[in-house]
């Protein structure tokens, strides 16, 4: 091993600022993945580069090590195109159950893989399981042979794909280094890009319920993850959205479900509809299926009107072991004890839904993970939920909580009672749909 390699002279380079090498990064991965590197020595590199940064190659390198860490999943003998979207998570935020069946029924494959919910935000594995039998831990043939057969697959993460990220992601947890965009850009990309992807399209949130709070850090991350993944030949771009309120009206695995079947039948809510419609042009815009977002969004809206998008859901549902007759009937999705309605004290305009207070209401009833290992309530959660600019009179209904313990719905409902907020004015709805980066 040359001397460079060596990890105390790598970890060295970038603590005092220095450009790490293609030779260099490629050996902090491997040590990584096949444990020649201490935790210690991970660790400590992990802090230079969140205190150093990295640069475009540096960050193209890192993300193409961690991708090549493990298999990388190769779907060249799917005749479709290959499109995938990725959210860096909010509240309420479910897209990605309805906006799959839209795509596959449009005609391009969507080899979609998610991960869980730690903290406020939710995960999309977790509210696929609130399904009776759904099944997210296919292997890699069944991943293929499903995509083959169904168009659409959502799984999570394979011990073949990107298994450094495993290793890293657990010690960034326990090392304050997790807000770092070029380990962010790494993450996120290394297991989307070993998917088997052509195309991809990334859904930035910013705002109080966002994992980064911030509208300019928020824009940094877009325009380094599409750089990153475009000098890698992916065509990506992203889409920043606002989260200061919860996206939908329901926040909870089941209850989100039951959301996004709504969706799939053209009932769903105007702004969970507006942040789908807005990725999915940009999916079949970049797999070449339609030429003007004009022609992407009749695809879409027609996927919907026919049946076919539902369809695919109920198909994909049933592919992965899941009882697919919640999809005509979402009554048989988890039911909750206690079904208690928040109501308005005084008539007024809702000029506030704070997304990470309902957040932390829907965490307390269940709905959430403080820590890795604790279990979901799949029943609970709050539905109903008031949106930001709606005129509400007094003793109507803010939101419905969903709870399975008296306890813990006695805590969210003062949570939720501070977390809506009414004014005497008129509020115009806030912007949802920012910039779009690529």
């Amino acid at each position: 091993m040359s001397l460079t390699l060596f990890p105390q002279h790598i970890i060295a380079k970038k603590r005092d600022g220095g450009v790490l090498t293609g030779d260099e990064i490629r050996a902090f991965v491997a040590g990584a993945t096949d444990g020649s590197w201490a935790d210690y020595q991970l660790s400590a590199l992990l802090m230079a580069i969140f205190l150093r940064g990295m640069n475009r190659e540096e960050m193209s390198a890192y993300t193409e090590a961690m991708m090549h860490s493990g298999v990388v999943a190769d779907l060249s003998a799917l005749a479709m195109p290959k499109a995938d979207k990725h959210s860096t998570g909010g509240v309420g935020d479910k897209v990605s159950l309805h906006l799959a069946p839209m795509i596959a029924a449009c005609g391009v494959a969507v080899p979609m893989i998610s991960g869980r919910g730690l903290g406020h935000s939710g995960g999309t594995l977790d509210k696929l399981e609130a399904i009776p039998g759904f099944n997210v831990n296919l292997s890699l043939e069944d991943y293929r042979a499903q995509l083959d057969r169904v168009g659409v697959a959502l799984i999570g993460q394979t011990k073949e794909l990107a298994p450094a990220d495993k290793k890293l992601y657990a010690l960034r947890d326990v090392t304050a280094t997790v807000e770092c965009i070029p380990l962010i850009c790494g993450s996120i990309l290394s297991k989307k890009l070993a998917e088997g992807i052509d195309v991809l399209v990334l859904d930035v949130k910013f705002g109080r319920g966002a994992f980064m709070k911030d509208e300019t850090a928020a824009r940094e991350l877009a325009e380094a993850l599409v750089s990153t993944a475009t000098a890698m030949n992916k065509p990506t771009r992203a889409i920043m959205t606002a989260m200061d309120q919860p996206l939908g009206r329901a926040v909870g695995n089941a209850l989100e479900v039951a959301e996004s079947i709504a969706c799939l039948r053209g009932e769903g809510p105007a702004d969970t509809m507006e942040v789908t419609f807005a990725l999915a042009e940009q999916m079949l815009l970049l797999a070449k299926v339609a030429d003007t977002k004009e022609e992407a969004r009749a695809k879409l809206e027609k996927s919907i009107s026919s049946g076919a998008a539902l369809a695919k859901f109920r198909d994909l549902v049933a592919a992965q072991g899941g009882d697919a007759n919640v999809v005509d009937d979402p009554a048989q999705l988890p039911q909750a004890k206690h079904q208690v309605a928040l109501t308005a004290a005084q008539s007024g305009y809702v000029a506030e839904v704070d997304a990470m207070e309902v957040a932390l209401a829907a965490l307390r009833l269940g709905a959430g993970r403080a820590k890795a290992e604790d279990a979901i309530d799949p029943a609970v959660g709050v539905s109903d939920l008031v949106k930001v600019g709606e005129r509400v009179e007094a003793d109507s209904r803010l939101c419905t909580i969903h709870a399975n313990d008296e306890s813990a719905l006695a805590e969210a409902k003062t949570i939720l009672s501070t977390a809506i907020s009414l004014i005497e004015k008129p509020v115009t709805a806030p912007r949802l749909i920012g910039k779009m980066i690529g």
